[in-house]
């Protein structure tokens, strides 16, 4: 006769206990969204449009240099004006809080001592993994959201409302740019997904928050930096970093998805070996030591 789990003999002793009912999606998110580092995060990407606009009333309109780029043609609408903030925030920026609502939750229970008192409730360690993750996927996604969104009211309230300049020298109507522009912070969001899997995995890894946020921004900068070495070829393109600007391609005056599909292809086939990495690592991981 095979002996009973531990899961086995808690729903023999506890009536009514159900794996499925362990720590719901709402009392996770709670618990994160009280914590200081969500708040610190929230204030600096609300506070950075404001930021970029006092910039540019102390220092004037932007100059245009030989390359138009979106910076330039910032002050031209507020849907110009959260473009930029969107380039601003690809590719170091948003990865921040990516990683560190990733990066954070595991090891922070860990180093906390109270990961073994979550588990001893007992709540499945897939289950654990499981909201966590979901619920560090939904703080990054607003993380995204938030900074074009302000940069949007706050670009609109000061240059006023109109149609989208591209550096190509033509423009897009305001009805076609939105929707674009929502496009391209989707795909913003879905790039950033190997961040967030491989700070989760790190997270698993370590007791150490700094180590596993720290570790996957470390990672984002050295792709970056491979990306910008040209002699590597066409082994740049199976970086993450290489597509990160790809969301450009949703405002052009012709839609182009090539780009934005190859990067969001890669970007998810990373994050389901890292996330594969983590559960079966945590699987036999001793949080009682």
């Amino acid at each position: 006769m095979s002996t009973p789990t531990a899961v086995e003999a808690a729903t023999d002793h506890a009536a009514g206990y159900r794996a499925g009912r362990t720590l719901p999606l709402r009392v996770e998110a709670m618990r994160q969204l009280r914590r200081r580092r969500t708040m610190v995060v929230g204030g600096v990407l609300a506070a950075m449009p404001f930021i970029i606009l006092l910039a540019f009333q102390i220092g004037g309109t932007p100059g245009r240099a030989d390359r138009t780029t979106f910076i330039e043609l910032a002050t031209s609408s507020g849907l110009n004006f959260a473009t930029t903030m969107l380039f601003m925030g690809t590719g170091f920026l948003l990865v921040i809080p990516v990683a560190l609502f990733c990066g954070d939750t595991v090891a922070s229970e860990a180093s906390w001592s109270s990961l073994r008192y979550l588990l001893a409730a007992p709540v499945p360690r897939a289950r654990l993994l499981a909201r966590k993750f979901a619920v560090g996927l939904a703080f990054s996604a607003a993380a995204i959201v938030l900074l074009p969104l302000i940069g949007l009211a706050v670009g609109t309230a000061a240059y006023g409302w109109g149609d989208l300049r591209l550096p190509a020298g033509v423009s897009l109507p305001a009805s076609v740019a939105l929707p674009r522009l929502a496009i391209a912070v989707a795909f913003v969001f879905l790039a950033e997904l190997v961040i967030a899997a491989l700070a989760f995995w790190l997270s698993t890894a370590t007791d150490a928050p700094l180590g596993a946020v720290g570790g996957a921004v470390f990672a984002s900068i050295i792709t970056g930096v491979l990306d910008a070495v040209t002699a590597l070829g066409g082994l740049r393109e199976w970086l993450p970093a290489h597509w990160q600007y790809a969301w450009a391609d949703a405002l052009q005056p012709q839609l182009e998805w090539g780009g934005m599909l190859q990067g969001v292809s890669l970007s998810v086939s990373y994050a389901i070996v890292l996330l594969a990495l983590a559960f079966r690592g945590f699987a036999r991981k001793d949080v009682v030591s």
